[in-house]
């Protein structure tokens, strides 16, 4: 048995077993990503898709994703390669590509306007290993190592990897205990301690996705912008607009109206506050 420090559970893994995420198991009395180097999906999107507004806009970099994530959002887009039944058909369908590999891939869409590497679609950081090692062999070629990430994960855990990430998406989901830990299965004061520190390294850009009833009122988005501009009110802050899918399909589509106006409640606090989904 091993325990795992990426996210809060710590979880204590037995031998041949795994800890919440499904991915990270116990081999040899240590604790590994089962889906080092697992690729289920490879695109070379705009920058701006991340969603990275501030970050050499109008380039692209190449995007890459495996599967597995510490996070339970019932209303989860990637399900099918984050936690849902679909995962165990997702891992059948990965394919392997080292570090290396993956750098040398970069480097030749370099033609394509490519500026780097960016781990997303599922949470990058519970394979934090695989980043790492690619993001060693991305900067001596001049090129970027960008993550899009949920932010639950312990910050000393992750220490290494912030001196070689150039740029952050993070979702900052909602701000209050209860929609993480009933709703997210996830801890909040974890995902504002790794953006505070993220913040001291790289280049962020935060996202939070409002869902009607849940995390769409004026006090809790007065709270969020509040905060994250005692960080720094340039922070560009991302306000996504939800759509009923996978387990939440109780609840309807958030209102353009709402979102447009939190986008004017956060601006009180930000500089730079962008609408998606709209």
């Amino acid at each position: 048995m091993a325990e795992c420090k990426v996210c809060y559970r710590h979880c204590n893994i037995k031998e041949g077993e795994y800890g919440f995420c499904q991915v990270r198991t116990c081999k040899d009395g240590v604790v590994i990503p089962e889906n080092y180097g697992m690729i289920t999906s490879i695109a070379l999107d705009p920058i701006e898709k991340k969603p990275l507004n501030r970050f050499f806009p109008g380039s692209r970099i190449l995007s890459v994703g495996s599967y597995g994530c510490n996070l339970r959002c019932p209303f989860c887009q990637n399900y099918e390669i984050s936690w849902s039944d679909d995962v165990a058909f997702s891992k059948s369908e990965s394919s392997y590509v080292s570090p290396a590999e993956l750098a040398e891939i970069a480097e030749d869409q370099k033609k394509n306007g490519n500026i780097g590497v960016a781990f997303t679609y599922n949470e990058p950081l519970i394979s934090f290993e695989y980043a790492l090692d690619t993001a060693k062999l991305l900067k001596p070629k001049g090129l970027k190592t960008v993550l899009v990430s949920n932010g639950m994960a312990d910050v000393s855990t992750m220490s290494e990897l912030f001196e070689y990430v150039d740029a952050m998406n993070i979702d900052l989901k909602g701000f209050t205990d209860s929609y993480y830990q009933d709703l997210l299965k996830g801890n909040r004061k974890m995902v504002m301690d790794f953006i505070a520190e993220a913040v001291k390294h790289c280049h962020v850009e935060l996202t939070t996705l409002v869902i009607p009833g849940e995390n769409d009122s004026d006090h809790e988005m007065e709270e969020l912008s509040s905060w994250v501009s005692s960080l720094n009110p340039e922070i560009p802050l991302h306000i996504s607009r939800f759509f009923p899918r996978f387990h939440m399909l109780d609840k309807d589509a958030t209102p353009v109206e709402t979102i447009y106006h939190l986008k004017t409640v956060a601006e009180a606090n930000l500089k730079y506050v962008y609408t998606g989904n709209c």
